[in-house]
C-alpha cells in the first residue's frame, strides 16, 4: 500500500465528524479548522451546530452535513421532515438521514420508504440526502440489499453504512452490498456510497476505496459519489500525506 497516494486519494473524500456526547462549540471549531486546512468533502454536527458551522466554513467549499432521525432510526416522518427543513434554515448542505431500520426489519418497508421520499423533497436545490441503513443491525447482506434499493428508490443520493454508534459499524461485507445496489441503478441517476463507523487507520480507508474500485470502476470514486465519514481517520490521513521530512 502505498500510503501518501491513499491519504492524497482519500482527504478530498472525508465527512470529517464531531457527532460525540461531549462537542462543544470550541469542538466545532477546531473541526471546522481543521475542514478548512484539509480540504474535506464535509463536516458532519449536531443540528445545533449548523448554524456555527455554516459561518465558519462560510466561502470554502467545505459543506455542511448534519444527522437526521440519529441515532434511533425512529418511524415518525413528521419529525424528521420539520427537523430537516429547520437544519437546512440554519445553513445545512446535506442531511444524513437514519432510515427507520427497525421498522423496515419488521416488514414495514412502506414507514421506511415514505420517510425517505418526503425528506427527500424537503432536501430542495442542491442539497444532498445520504440514508444510513445500520448495516450492523441489518446484518444480511439480502437485508441490506434491500435496503440499499429502497433508499435509492426513494430518492437517496448516498447511501450511507452505520451511525457509528451501533455495535457493529462498517464492514467491507456491507459496502460490496450496497456497491452491487448502487452499480445496478447507475445508468439512472448518481447514486453515491459513504462508509462510516469505525474507520481509524489509512487501512482502513484503502480497504474502502479498493472495494469501490473494483465494483464500480477506479473512476468512480469522487466526492459526489464516495465518502469516508469519520473523525480519528482525519489525523492519520494528515500524517500519511505529509510530504517526507516536512516538520509536523
Amino acid at each position: 500500500m502505498d500510503e501518501p497516494a491513499v491519504a492524497r486519494r482519500a482527504l478530498p473524500l472525508l465527512d470529517l465528524t464531531d457527532l460525540g456526547e461531549a462537542c462543544s462549540e470550541a469542538a466545532i471549531d477546531t473541526l471546522c479548522r481543521d475542514a478548512r486546512a484539509s480540504a474535506v468533502a464535509a463536516v458532519c454536527v449536531w443540528p445545533h451546530y449548523v448554524g456555527r458551522s455554516a459561518r465558519l466554513l462560510s466561502g470554502s467549499p467545505v459543506r455542511v452535513a448534519t444527522v437526521i432521525n440519529f441515532p434511533a432510526g425512529g418511524d415518525d416522518v413528521e419529525r424528521a421532515v420539520e427537523d430537516t427543513a429547520e437544519a437546512i434554515r440554519d445553513g445545512a448542505h446535506e442531511i444524513d438521514l437514519v432510515l427507520p431500520y427497525r421498522a423496515f426489519l419488521a416488514g414495514d418497508a412502506a414507514t421506511a420508504r415514505a420517510m425517505v421520499a418526503a425528506v427527500r423533497e424537503a432536501c430542495d436545490g442542491d442539497r444532498l440526502l445520504k440514508v444510513i441503513l445500520e448495516t450492523g443491525t441489518l446484518r444480511s447482506a439480502e437485508a441490506i440489499d434491500a435496503a440499499s434499493r429502497l433508499a435509492i428508490a426513494a430518492g437517496a443520493d448516498f447511501i450511507k453504512t452505520s451511525t457509528g454508534k451501533s455495535p457493529v459499524s462498517a464492514t467491507p461485507e456491507a459496502a460490496e452490498a450496497m456497491l452491487r445496489a448502487i452499480r445496478d441503478r447507475a445508468g439512472e441517476r448518481i447514486v453515491g456510497l459513504k462508509v462510516s463507523g469505525g474507520l481509524r487507520t489509512v487501512a482502513d480507508a484503502a480497504r474502502y476505496l479498493d472495494l469501490a474500485d473494483r465494483i464500480m470502476g477506479p473512476a468512480w470514486v469522487s466526492p459526489r459519489t464516495f465518502r469516508l465519514g469519520a473523525s480519528s481517520l482525519h489525523a492519520a490521513l494528515v500524517e500519511a500525506a505529509r510530504p517526507s521530512g516536512a516538520a509536523r
